[in-house]
């Protein structure tokens, strides 16, 4: 079975991820920020992933810490469990759809990190929340998984449902490029590694 349990403490915050990617087990997460609370366990329901999530952070200060070192560990988490990566299908596309939002999520486990986020997001704070920190989150997870990692809003108005859509959409991305083939002769790439 494909998991792992990485746990990373600074001065900043303690944060304890545990991922399964093929049981989608206990959905277990809080970090202290209710808005990223729901989001986090829409992408392991809809990615349907087991995922549990312990984050104590300098809340005080703000959310972007907490949010921020998630997306590392979350990234570290998955690159443990995918190990050589062999047999998994690699990339993954999803639309998800949000009343009147639409968010798409491309991914690719290419053992590179890259970013491109594409998403105006109106309303400064959703909760305790700070919105800014969603491109955060997708950066940290992009670099410390080495991921290609592209989200974009195509259209929408209401920043809940754009956060929303990009959430979902990123699990369903990253279900279908973890997902073995077992048509695959060893990575997926004509490199021999990834």
């Amino acid at each position: 079975m494909r998991s792992a349990t990485i746990t990373r403490k600074t001065a900043e915050t303690q944060i304890m991820v545990n991922l399964n990617l093929d049981q989608q087990s206990e959905i277990d997460i809080d970090t202290g920020i209710g808005f990223f609370d729901h989001m986090l366990t829409l992408f392991a329901k809809h990615g349907r992933f087991g995922l549990t999530v312990k984050a104590q952070g300098d809340l005080e200060v703000d959310p972007h810490h907490t949010v921020e070192d998630t997306g590392i560990v979350l990234g570290e988490c998955f690159k443990q469990a995918l190990g050589d990566k062999k047999q998994i299908e690699r990339y993954g596309t999803a639309f998800v759809p949000m009343d009147e939002t639409l968010g798409r999520v491309c991914v690719d486990l290419s053992g590179r990190a890259y970013l491109v986020f594409q998403a105006e997001l109106d309303n400064p704070r959703l909760g305790s929340f700070e919105t800014e920190t969603t491109e955060d989150f997708f950066q940290a997870l992009a670099f410390s998984n080495q991921m290609n990692l592209h989200a974009t809003i195509l259209y929408g108005r209401n920043t809940h449902h754009k956060i929303e859509s990009l959430f979902k959409a990123l699990g369903r991305a990253m279900r279908t490029a973890v997902t073995i083939n077992s048509e695959i002769q060893g990575v997926n790439s004509t490199k021999g590694v990834i």
